[in-house]
């Protein structure tokens, strides 16, 4: 529909699933440099705005309940239901997965790489924070273990992230991945003397192939690129997130409490 504030990935999930990326324009009260929709508590911006713009989200998704925000840290720990969601604040965490009807999962992005993935089944959905450092360091891999699935029955959708052709990185990222794998070599172009453009996407498919998740979708949204539609930490600094999201509908197509 026009207007409205979200990308809805292109992705052959079963009915019962839902999920979407919400854009930065289209709802939202978030005054510049985090115009508008933004929905991170910790990017700078008023708490008070982003509170509202977080329970906008909820209207404008036809959440029944506010979805399960995580203090993100670049990390792999992984955030399981029913323990998660007894927390009060955000759990430390950088991926979650959930087995009930009505649990949305919430991952903030603004240059890392938010990856959906669900069961063909529809009874187990999970979403991970996917920066570079918690690609190396394998939250792919533990949250595909998490979901307790068998990888070849999981499929993914890889949201908007920092696009290789603007996503320069140095030796400590290239490091990270050719070191532990020479096969990555072909995820960066050299640009100058110790500098490469990175391809995320590439990374996170082979990581996904590697663990058994050949049923990949998405790929190809750059956000420092694509100003109108997403915040980028590494093209403006000080800046909102976006936010992805998945949960299991019920059999009627109502979220559940």
């Amino acid at each position: 529909m026009a207007g409205e504030p979200f990308l809805r990935p292109d992705w052959p999930a079963p009915d019962c699933v839902r999920a979407l990326t919400t854009l930065r324009d289209g709802a939202g009260l978030s005054l510049p440099p985090f115009d508008r929709f933004n929905l991170g508590l910790h990017s700078g911006d008023d708490p008070d705005t982003v509170r509202a713009n977080r329970d906008e989200l909820v209207r404008h998704a036809a959440l029944l309940g506010m979805p399960h925000w995580l203090k993100q840290v670049h990390g792999t720990t992984i955030a399981i239901e029913p323990d998660f969601l007894q927390h009060d604040d955000e759990p430390e965490a950088d991926a979650a997965i959930a087995r009930t009807a009505g649990r949305v999962l919430a991952i903030l992005s603004a240059d890392c790489l938010p990856v959906l993935l669900c069961s063909r089944d529809g009874r187990v959905v999970g979403a991970a924070h996917a920066g570079w450092r918690g690609l190396a360091a394998g939250v792919l891999e533990r949250t595909i273990e998490a979901m307790q699935a068998a990888p070849d029955t999981l499929m993914a959708w890889l949201g908007p992230a920092a696009g290789q052709q603007a996503y320069e990185v140095g030796e400590e990222v290239h490091a990270a991945f050719v070191d532990a794998d020479t096969r990555n070599r072909d995820a960066f172009v050299a640009t100058r003397a110790g500098h490469w453009l990175c391809d995320l996407y590439a990374l996170a498919r082979r990581r996904l192939a590697d663990a058994g998740v050949t049923n990949v979708h998405g790929g190809g949204l750059c956000t420092i690129s694509d100003a109108q539609r997403f915040y980028s930490y590494r093209r403006d600094g000080q800046t909102g997130r976006m936010a992805s999201l998945i949960w299991i509908a019920s059999e009627t197509g109502e979220i559940l409490r």
